[in-house]
């Protein structure tokens, strides 16, 4: 929220503190008392009842409390050269907004040396404030700041003095308000300042000093001073909790949207089963599913996987995670929240027929380096940050690999299974950052690339055949972000190239040496470059606003080398765009949005979006959006919600595929609609409840099945005829959940699904020939219809964390698409016996699958660094997941056999997937 010049708030006893530069004493800030159109209350600081009319406030409804800010990180003005020692005071005023910067720095009175003055108004920009709250919502603040140049004091060579800084052991953070008691006094002798820092005159000789903090044992020094004498200090202090699970007030952006879930700080790194991974989480949410136990694939409300979009601070990217069990592409540290939006996302996010999950970057760092180190079982990693103070930069560097080739080649020798040799699987990531503050903005230059390589190398064998599959990914993105026009501009720039390539190899003699050689390749590529820009104002203080557009073009190509084919290749697929597909195609997009608070209790936010996709040559499709949420505020603690909105996507096929996603175009978009009702009640301080009920019909779904794009299996005269069908997916999520804070976080989760697709299927006879094709409606592949999840995680006080996770899904149908196809067993009319296909509409499920997860950690806090030592078991319960069936016969000596005891075996193939990671972080 932002408060109009007409209505300036000044805050009452704003602090600041004396800080020195390179060792010389510079100039102090120190502390003023204004007030103007704040009054005292019992309760704190609040407007007149006529000012908070005047910006829409209700005087009674208890919103026009004011909480101030306080300084978080001062910015000393060191002297200009030549005015060394020259005194001086220049009183500023200050506009701080709603993330505690400093926006503005006006002169209000001016030191009689101009050069002293500029070096205050340089300087202000650096202070950092948290921010100031008018109802429990940040506001921009005007405050009066006085910068103060004061000589430095002589000390007398016969004064005795101790100085230094208190420190929490392991994270080196400096404590304000630690006290100092002196040789056993009540009283303390010395308090910290908001930079820990202290000054204490003793007599010469033995002292000791009992510091204090709140949240750290008390510690005792001991320090030995001879007259005269300067003794700097640096004391650190055990904390009673490593990384405590508290409640942190951040900069919460305002609910307008139907649904949005907002996971932050150890909710995202510490939940038991998701391997500290921040993206795995979403796995956990309501209204999700999942394509197999730890495969990170969300599939969102009946959705096929690819029609979530994955965005990292507004840059859609290809995919959030590495290949089957593989962490997220981006290091963890690199992630402070993630937001997921299971269905009708707000405007900004284009091009998705489904949800959104969306990582939004951390900010960097400015206090100092910090760096990070983590290895488990699979994998081991790096984060490194490091700011510039001098010129306003920050860099920061993370990377991770797996080992997992050796760890596969290490077991295969113990358990002396030379086959398993034969098994590959690694990956590797990389993001760098640097951000630049340019004046009141700033510049960012991010690039994040993402490797796999999984597959079976062939046997030792003459003629053996082996392959795999190779996908890659980069994205180099600039951006920028300024205030423009009083509001807040966004413009960035993105390239990207994404790859994926199927690979063969074969085992050929060389010489009377067996050796391993590619064979070929079939290669996917794809180039794109992407722009965006946004802008959006508090146009009043019931009104904001948001524009955006964004344009992007891809380049598309498929390389074929040596012998290697598309599964099922024939040469009559060279017409085929899934088997060959080359593309150049444009997207750009336009949106605006406003968020209207007619009243105290309403929250109306319109938005539309046009999208148009254009595919050389000369096919171009245009998409309108309409998008509306309503909220309105029954009581202080209930809240019901409402939204609707249309979509549009590209056809998809499970994941996303580069080149593929592209060529698919000429099939037209999907479009569908999501209307989306629901309420949310604080029941009371630590529990929130959350009920959603949707209805996602589809007027045009193009869906291709992978298996299908493989094998070639496409319908009959597929090319010439359309392949776009509809469907509807109904259902609801019910969320309970305690927020971090108070030891402990954890939520419960319940969805009910039902999501549906109308095909044309064949009826089979029990001859196993096609009787007839109808059509219906058919249960989706992805369709789970009972989800259940339950997240609990507590930290002790002797810094143990244990936690546990319960997940129970109801098995998805058994259509032939992503698993085995349903048959019967019939006896033919010479008595012979055999399994046929199940007509479509009469398919049985796979079994249902509960899973139990669970993780134990330690915290240690050392001198400069902290290290964690943690378990994760995915699966602790050892279930086994069925996920298709094979049918066959036993008995009888050979097929036709006419003995009577042959009889018919529906044999489940399960995945045993048992993860356990044994992890060590240390933290600088």
């Amino acid at each position: 929220m932002f408060l109009p010049r007409a209505f300036p708030l000044a805050l009452a006893l704003l602090s600041a503190s004396t800080a020195h530069a390179q060792g010389v004493p510079s100039a102090t800030s120190e502390p003023r008392a204004v007030e103007v159109d704040v009054h005292a209350t019992d309760a704190g600081q609040s407007l007149s009842a006529e000012d908070a009319l005047r910006l829409g406030l209700s005087p009674d409804a208890g919103d026009t409390t004011l909480v101030p800010p306080s300084l978080t990180a001062d910015a000393p003005a060191a002297w200009p050269e030549g005015l060394e020692g020259t005194p001086g005071e220049v009183e500023l005023e200050l506009l701080v907004d709603v993330e505690g910067r400093v926006a503005e720095a006006k002169v209000v009175r001016a030191a009689t040396e101009p050069r002293l003055t500029d070096a205050a108004l340089a300087a202000a920009p650096g202070l950092r404030f948290t921010p100031a709250t008018l109802g429990g919502t940040p506001v921009a603040v005007r405050l009066p700041f006085v910068y103060r140049f004061t000589p430095p004091v002589q000390v007398p060579a016969s004064t005795t003095r101790l100085t230094g800084e208190v420190r929490a052991r392991g994270t080196r953070r400096l404590l304000q308000d630690a006290a100092l008691f002196l040789d056993g006094a009540a009283e303390p002798a010395a308090t910290t300042d908001a930079q820990g820092l202290f000054t204490v005159d003793v007599s010469p000789g033995s002292h000791t000093l009992e510091v204090r903090a709140p949240g750290h044992a008390t510690t005792t020094f001991t320090e030995t001073l001879t007259q005269g004498q300067t003794l700097q200090v640096v004391y650190r202090l055990q904390p009673r909790e490593v990384n405590p699970y508290e409640t942190v007030v951040r900069d919460e952006r305002p609910r307008t949207e139907v649904t949005r879930i907002s996971l932050h700080e150890q909710e995202i790194r510490e939940v038991p089963g998701t391997l500290g991974d921040p993206f795995r989480v979403v796995m956990l949410m309501p209204g999700v599913g999942s394509l197999a136990s730890g495969i990170s694939y969300p599939v969102v409300r009946g959705s096929q996987p690819a029609a979530t979009g994955f965005f990292l601070d507004g840059v859609r990217i290809p995919m959030l995670y590495h290949l089957l069990l593989g962490p997220a592409v981006v290091h963890p540290d690199f992630i402070d929240t993630v937001d997921f939006y299971p269905g009708a996302p707000p405007v900004q996010y284009g091009r998705v027929l489904g949800g959104a999950v969306e990582g939004r970057l951390s900010r960097p760092r400015e206090d100092r380096l910090h760096f990070t180190a983590y290895a488990d079982l699979i994998n081991a990693g790096g984060f490194i940050e490091q700011p510039f103070e001098s010129t306003g930069t920050s860099v920061s560097l993370a990377g991770r690999f797996s080992y997992s080739a050796l760890l596969i080649s290490l077991a295969a020798n113990v358990l002396q299974r030379p086959e398993a040799e034969q098994l590959r699987a690694g990956f590797w990531d990389y993001q760098a950052r640097i951000e630049q503050k340019v004046g009141r903005g700033r510049l960012r230059l991010f690039a994040l690339g993402s490797s796999d390589d999984v597959g079976i190398s062939p046997e030792m064998l003459a003629g053996a055949e082996g392959g795999g599959v190779v996908s890659r990914f980069h994205r180099i993105d600039l951006r920028g972000t300024h205030p423009v026009a009083e509001g807040e501009g966004e413009v960035g720039v993105t390239l990207g190239w994404d790859g994926l390539g199927l690979t063969g190899e074969e085992t050929q003699n060389a010489g009377g040496t067996l050796v391993r050689q590619d064979v070929g390749e079939y290669g996917l590529s794809q180039v794109s470059v992407a722009a965006r820009a946004g802008w959006r104002r508090a146009l009043t203080p019931s009104l904001d606003v948001a524009v955006g557009a964004d344009v992007e073009h891809r380049r598309s190509a498929t390389t074929l080398i040596g012998t290697a084919r598309p599964p099922g290749w024939r040469p009559s697929d060279d017409a085929d765009p899934l088997k060959r597909p080359s593309a150049l195609a444009t997207f750009s997009g336009v949106y605006a949005s406003a968020t209207w608070k007619p009243s105290d209790t309403w929250v109306v936010t319109p938005g539309l979006r046009v999208d148009a996709y254009h595919l050389v040559p000369g096919m171009t499709f245009t998409a309108v959006e309409p998008r509306l949420s309503v909220r309105h505020s029954l009581t202080d603690t209930l809240t019901l919600k409402g939204g609707a909105g249309l979509f549009h996507q590209p056809p998809t096929v499970l994941v996303h595929v580069p080149a593929i996603d592209t060529a698919s175009l000429r099939y037209g978009l999907q479009s569908g609609a999501q209307f989306d009702v629901g309420a949310e009640w604080k029941a009371f301080e630590g529990l929130e409840l959350s009920a959603d009920a949707y209805f996602n019909p589809l007027s045009r779904a193009v869906e291709f099945d992978l298996v299908d794009v493989a094998e070639n299996r496409r319908r009959r005269g597929g090319l010439g005829e359309d392949p776009a069908t509809t469907g509807y997916a109904y259902g609801f999520d019910l969320m309970a959940r305690h927020p971090l804070g108070r030891h402990w976080f954890g939520w419960v989760s319940y969805s009910f699904l039902q999501s549906k697709r109308k095909a044309r299927f064949a009826r089979i006879g029990d001859d196993n020939r096609v009787l007839e094709t109808v059509e219906g409606t058919l249960p989706f592949a992805f369709e789970q219809a009972h989800t259940f999840n339950a997240a609990l995680s507590y930290k002790f006080g002797n810094n143990w964390t244990v936690g546990t996770v319960v997940h129970f899904n109801t098995g998805r149908p058994e259509t032939g698409q992503i698993t085995s196809q349903t048959q019967r067993w019939v006896t033919n009319g010479d008595g012979s016996t055999e399994w046929v296909r199940q007509d479509l509409d009469r398919t049985q499920r796979l079994a249902p699958f509960f899973r139990v997860d669970a993780r134990i950690a330690k915290s240690w806090a050392y001198q400069d660094f902290t290290l964690d030592a943690s378990l994760d078991v995915l699966n602790l319960s050892a279930q086994q997941e069925v996920v298709a069936y094979e049918y066959r016969s036993e008995g009888g000596d050979y097929e036709g056999s006419p003995h009577k005891d042959v009889r018919p075996v529906r044999v489940p193939m399960r995945i045993p997937v048992i993860l356990p990671l044994f992890g060590l972080k240390a933290t600088y």
